[in-house]
């Protein structure tokens, strides 16, 4: 059965009492890849009483957050899948024409800043009843942020929202804990004891911690754009240690915000416990005859086999919000999810993707473990892989050949992107490209020059190349007629016109590629992309950073995807426009943020 989502609902199962009542920003799908189900399912397997309430209307009378009244434990809210000013908004900030998490695709169904939105109408309604927020949209504007939407810095999502309590990053472990906690009635200083929570309190508490990392406050960020850039090195380092210790305090007006370190890595059994859970892995109901959900048609006959990612790349919240080290689902677990698959009535022998956030991180680590605990590199392969990464394809190859054996599995594809540094020989790409590849791989360069690799924290362009020469002969070798996707990303900070106009020449004029997938830079909070593009420095090393701020300046950057390599490289096709005084006479395309292009 779904969770109920309708006083209906809860009427039908004879409850006389809401124990959480949730509140989404996306359609309610009852499927792992929602964290609103897996939050609802994990508390119901801890015997509470949970309601959604998806998509609440937050411009009318408020029916929706008055219909189930006080639950007896918390409110919780969640953004939904996405941060809603992604969501809503282009990377020239726009806004969109639709929702890929709402049926028909439909625009309009979430507020901007939709955790503030919905806590804000909780809070006046309920000012007695907990308000505990989440999900990415939580988790990443946890402490002073840049918000690229406003231009301007803004404080932890805490005080502008109010809610009583933040969970951050992947919070299964921690949002039952906090129902414990408050089974027997709200009590702060349980609360405060919690790992991965973040909360507002007194100085008088401030003092009496011994482990604190003061940040400097968002009222020294905002008037010095260095200080904004330490705390990021600071907040960025210590959510990449492998067994962190130090409660970060953010000074804030006369309050402070407080976040105690995160919890450990998530074992394979409890990372298995959280996708076993009784999914109906279907939308709900109340949404027949509504149109096609985009999101959950792209994901339905998809399995995640991992969390984490150890790439950190500079402008990617992956890391941020999951964590650098990768946990991973035992065989067991994926394969009985490709057999629920299987059994589902529209399959048809293809699985879409068996994929993570990189497609090839499945039981990677470090080989002396004693040595991660030690590190504080935010990333495990820039800027040169660690001598003490453990990158052996060979569980992952066995794990696919495992999924091709499952019967009614005619092919399982490989959709999320595969990071091809990490390559130790070109026997994963050759059995990628013979057994899980549709015709097109995706990979993700985002660059040519080394200078913009640099500040993205991505590897050099010549690994590509040399992806690209190991492609074709394989492909040649096996009589495959498939193609290499790469995507590429503009205005990142570090990148300058020049830039682009050589991007241009080496992928459309000596590698001949028509760009399908590309992507003018959003930046997003707590990223170091976003910090770059704040302050326009590194906060690492302190150094300038050129910035394309301008819309026009971020227009004429991207428009170097759709030149020929010959067009880019004539001077004086390059020089044009390159002048903010000067009127660009181009047309202007459609400004949304992944372009596609029909192949010639």
């Amino acid at each position: 059965m779904f969770l109920p989502t309708t006083v209906k609902e809860v009427q039908a199962l004879g409850w006389d009492a809401i124990d959480v009542v949730l509140f989404t920003g996306d359609a309610y799908i009852d499927h792992p890849a929602f964290g609103a189900a897996v939050v609802g399912r994990l508390l119901e397997a801890e015997g509470y009483r949970v309601a959604v309430v998806p998509q609440p209307n937050w411009r009318d009378d408020l029916r929706d957050f008055r219909k189930f009244g006080a639950p007896r434990l918390f409110f919780a809210v969640t953004g939904g899948a996405m941060d809603s000013m992604v969501n809503h908004y282009t990377a020239n900030k726009r806004l969109r024409s639709n929702d890929a998490y709402t049926p028909g695709g439909a625009a309009g169904f979430r507020p901007d800043y939709a955790v503030t939105t919905y806590t804000r109408i909780l809070k006046r309604l309920y000012p007695h009843t907990p308000v505990v927020i989440g999900g990415i949209e939580a988790s990443l504007r946890r402490l002073t942020h840049y918000d690229y939407w406003q231009d301007a810095l803004k404080p932890s999502i805490l005080v502008e929202s109010g809610a009583d309590l933040l969970i951050y990053g992947m919070g299964e472990g921690v949002v039952q804990e906090v129902a414990r906690t408050l089974r027997n009635g709200y009590n702060m200083k349980l609360l405060r004891r919690i790992r991965q929570v973040a909360f507002l309190s007194d100085g008088a508490y401030v003092e009496r911690l011994d482990d604190r990392q003061m940040l400097h406050s968002y009222e020294e960020c905002c008037r010095d754009a260095h200080a904004f850039g330490e705390n990021f090195r600071i907040i960025e380092t210590e959510s990449n240690l492998m067994e962190p210790h130090h409660v970060l305090v953010e000074p804030v007006g006369e309050r402070f915000v407080v976040v105690t370190p995160p919890r450990a890595t998530l074992t394979t059994e409890e990372l298995d416990h959280s996708f076993d859970l009784p999914y109906e892995r279907a939308p709900h109901p109340r949404y027949r005859g509504k149109g096609n959900i985009p999101a959950w048609e792209m994901i339905k006959h998809s399995i995640n086999i991992h969390r984490g990612c150890f790439g950190g790349c500079a402008f990617c919240t992956i890391s941020a919000h999951q964590g650098k080290f990768i946990h991973s689902r035992s065989e067991r677990s994926i394969l009985d999810e490709v057999r629920r698959i299987v059994a589902m009535p529209d399959f048809r022998g293809y699985i879409s993707d068996v994929g993570a956030p990189s497609a090839n991180m499945y039981r990677m680590g470090g080989r002396d473990r004693s040595l991660c605990a030690r590190c504080r590199r935010p990333s495990c392969l820039h800027p040169h892989p660690c001598p003490n990464l453990n990158n052996d394809h060979r569980p992952l190859l066995d794990l696919y050949a495992r999924i091709r054996a499952v019967k009614g599995v005619k092919k399982a594809f490989i959709g999320s992107g595969i990071r091809y540094d990490l390559f130790d020989d070109s026997n994963y790409l050759e059995t990628v490209l013979k057994y899980h590849t549709s015709g097109r791989l995706k990979v993700a360069p985002e660059h040519t020059e080394d200078s913009v690799l640099k500040r993205m924290r991505k590897p050099s362009f010549t690994l590509f190349e040399r992806l690209n020469d190991d492609f074709h002969a394989i492909c040649a070798r096996n009589g495959l007629n498939y193609q290499l996707i790469p995507y590429f990303i503009s205005s990142h900070p570090g990148c300058t016109e020049q830039d682009m106009q050589a991007l241009a020449r080496k992928v459309l004029g000596k590698l001949h590629f028509t760009l399908e997938q590309v992507q003018d830079l959003t930046p997003t909070p707590m990223t170091l992309s976003s910090v770059m593009f704040y302050t326009g420095e590194d906060p690492y090393t302190g150094e300038k950073v050129y910035v394309a701020r301008t819309q026009e300046e971020k227009r004429r950057q991207k428009s170097y995807f759709f030149r020929s390599g010959q067009t880019a490289s004539r001077p004086d096709k390059a020089r044009r426009g390159t002048s903010p005084h000067e009127k660009d006479p181009r047309p202007k395309r459609s400004g949304r943020e992944f372009v596609k292009r029909p192949k010639r």
